[in-house]
């Protein structure tokens, strides 16, 4: 619903109830003017004015209710439109940046070591592509069910072991550390868990800063396992919290914003933990950035 069409619908709300008030104040008018005093006239009077004070609260209740759908419209459009600005420019960079770096390697000639550089830029610019059609993949497929879970036991420590080494050969500037005390072992769905901790850390690489440590944990606390991203960004708004693991929802402005994104990743976060009955928290990390904690049922 657009716009124009809410605005239609309240002034048509508002004319509604004005002229069901200035019907009920006409017709209490005319009958003092009309009636005699009757007991029975009155009583019926009365049953009137109740229900039609029943049929405007009814109608008021419903124009409310009208209301916050329209506005929850609104919010998505705005979001969806966000999201369509960020996706058109996302997936044109990289794949001007990828045809810019094969056509400098084919038609110049380069040292091994330049080549090797341009290739491997190539690379993260490919991962970057193919991370945000999967987020989009992802993300229909959630819309429409069609993601199942498959539980199996594995060790959670290999598999944060396994994704810090290959953040760590990707990211030059970044250092990426993982924090646990012993094995851990999980019973859960392994590319769900795999596509979780992803998500984090490539939310905490664009907004926490190049050069500042990230740390993904694991732990077990009596009969829950919690892992999570702790970054050392700016951090999040406390009144925002709430908002960012909605669907298409980025903070701030999309037409100046500067952070690359679609909105997807928490979201998709937020909805792959639901699918594991477990929680997703967004904390403050100390002494600045945020810390995103996910808390599972250890049902092993």
């Amino acid at each position: 619903m657009n716009r124009r069409t809410a605005l239609i619908f309240y002034v048509l709300s508002v004319y509604v109830v004005v002229q069901f008030i200035w019907w009920g104040y006409h017709l209490i008018e005319l009958t003092e003017e009309v009636i005699k005093p009757d007991a029975l006239i009155s009583k019926r009077v009365a049953m009137i004015l109740g229900e039609g004070t029943v049929f405007l609260i009814l109608l008021l209740f419903g124009i409310w209710q009208i209301r916050r759908s329209i506005r929850k419209e609104l919010k998505l459009s705005e979001r969806q439109n966000n999201f369509l600005l960020s996706v058109t420019h996302e997936l044109k960079t990289p794949l001007a940046a990828n045809k810019l770096y094969i056509q400098t390697v084919t038609k110049r000639e380069l040292s091994r070591e330049k080549q090797n550089d341009i290739l491997q830029k190539a690379i993260k610019e490919n991962r970057r592509l193919e991370y945000m059609i999967d987020n989009i993949l992802n993300a229909s497929r959630l819309e429409n069910n069609a993601l199942r879970l498959e539980k199996e036991t594995f060790s959670l420590t290999l598999l944060i072991e396994a994704i810090t080494k290959r953040f760590n050969t990707i990211s030059r500037l970044t250092i990426i550390k993982s924090v646990f005390s012993k094995d851990i072992e999980i019973n859960g769905d392994k590319f769900m868990i795999e596509t979780i901790i992803n998500n984090l850390i490539e939310n905490a690489l664009k907004y926490s800063g190049n050069e500042n440590e990230i740390i993904i944990y694991a732990y077990r606390q009596k009969n829950k396992i919690r892992f999570g991203v702790k970054d050392l960004g700016p951090g999040i708004q406390k009144d925002l919290k709430s908002r960012i693991f909605n669907k298409f929802y980025r903070i701030g402005n999309e037409e100046v914003r500067t952070k690359k994104g679609s909105g997807l990743g928490l979201f998709i976060v937020h909805e792959l933990v639901r699918m594991h009955n477990g929680t997703v928290v967004c904390l403050d990390n100390i002494p600045n950035g945020s810390n995103f904690q996910i808390t599972l049922e250890n049902d092993k």
